[in-house]
């Protein structure tokens, strides 16, 4: 087995993957190191659904696909429009053609996101080094060694950390990072819905929470719910919680009936002071956290995984050049900060209890409705173009 490798990716998740998958179809030497592999097989079974769910944008749907990396449309929903409520009846509705799309975004479970890239990775020349935890980082002028616990070390020219938002490659490389929990979790579940949803993805701010319903094929949903109270839900029976997300929508879509049990897991925004130190780079949940509301984290994870293997590409030389790590980190700043800021600055605009803002927020949101160039634009923000 190789032990020198051009990159190092610690994180099998769905950004490492894809970022290990691009850099493979360069032609580097590439490994990716992973606990556990994903399941590949058996998955397609017609009423399992995976309660992690994500809202994939046109630019990243297009990376996937030019991966070869893109899962099988019956297990696709599509997102031709959103409709958005604030809790004092402001309203917004845009549609794809507000962008010049044919959708918004694609919902696409994780593990079938997974699947296919594991899948494509193995028909690659990456090494994929699975049931493996790493131990140690050393650094050197020209390489980085990784020590693995079952006794391995491996030399890299870049170690790229996409160990999620708990990253350990952060830690052990030293950058600080700001952490500001929201004091609300996020609590998942899929449900059949009595009517159909018209391909149509709605929110609601309700002044102490926000929820979400994602369209799946079929008359399924994915719900959303950030909440500062996850157990008064996730506690509840499975009649009891349909009929309260029902209820909590306007009983939009008529009656629910569960698919997948009511899942939480804590809300915070997470900013490192840097996403690159030497020889390292970091991508993902690693390198920027945000609130789930506009859908976006993943996809700013593509992002991530998308520029640096561009950047790596145009280079061709040593892919752990300290100017080159730091114009990734340029790159990246920009479409990064603009979205923490935004869904930051959302979360904290329907959580105040002044009168005032209450009425500037709803009513910007139905003023917004009727002008058709600012819908555009914010079409165009929500599908990454």
């Amino acid at each position: 087995m190789n032990t020198c490798f051009d990159a190092l990716i610690v994180g099998g998740g769905l950004v490492g993957a894809s970022l290990a998958l691009a850099l493979a179809r360069q032609g580097r030497q590439v490994a990716l190191i992973e606990g556990q592999q994903p399941p590949l097989t058996e998955l397609d079974r017609p009423d399992d659904w995976d309660p992690r769910v994500y809202a994939i944008s046109p630019a990243n749907q297009a990376f996937l696909q030019g991966l070869h990396a893109w899962p099988d449309a019956s297990r696709l929903g599509v997102v031709a429009g959103m409709d958005v409520r604030g809790d004092r009846h402001g309203r917004i509705a845009f549609h794809a053609a507000d962008a010049g799309q044919p959708a918004l975004a694609w919902i696409a479970e994780n593990r079938w996101l997974l699947a296919a890239l594991w899948q494509q990775l193995a028909d690659s020349p990456a090494q994929c080094i699975a049931g493996v935890h790493p131990t140690a980082i050393s650094q050197h002028p020209r390489h980085v060694s990784l020590t693995l616990d079952d006794g391995r070390s491996l030399n890299t020219r870049l170690l790229i950390g996409a160990d999620g938002a708990n990253s350990w490659v952060r830690q052990q490389t030293g950058i600080r990072v700001d952490v500001s929990p929201y004091g609300h979790s996020g609590v998942v579940a899929n449900f059949v819905a009595e009517r159909d949803h018209g391909n149509i993805a709605r929110q609601w701010f309700l002044g102490d929470g926000i929820l979400a319903w994602l369209p799946l094929p079929g008359q399924r949903i994915s719900m959303v719910w950030s909440t500062s109270k996850p157990e008064a839900l996730t506690t509840l029976d499975a009649a009891t919680l349909c009929d309260t997300v029902a209820q909590a929508g306007g009983r939009e879509l008529g009656g629910f009936s569960l698919l997948t049990p009511a899942h939480a897991f804590p809300l915070r925004l997470m900013r490192p002071d840097s996403v690159v130190a030497p020889r390292i780079a970091l991508v993902g949940d690693a390198a920027h956290t945000v609130h789930p509301l506009a859908g976006q984290g993943v996809n700013l994870g593509f992002g991530d995984a998308h520029a640096l293997a561009a950047l790596l590409a145009e280079h061709g030389g040593d892919p752990g050049e300290w100017l080159l790590l730091r114009r990734y980190q340029r790159m990246r700043r920009e479409a990064v900060n603009t979205m923490q800021l935004t869904c930051d600055g959302l979360f904290k605009l329907f959580h105040t209890q002044d009168p005032l803002l209450g009425w500037l927020r709803n009513t910007g949101l139905s003023l917004t409705q009727h002008l058709p160039l600012i819908k555009r634009q914010l079409a165009k923000q929500a599908i990454g173009f």
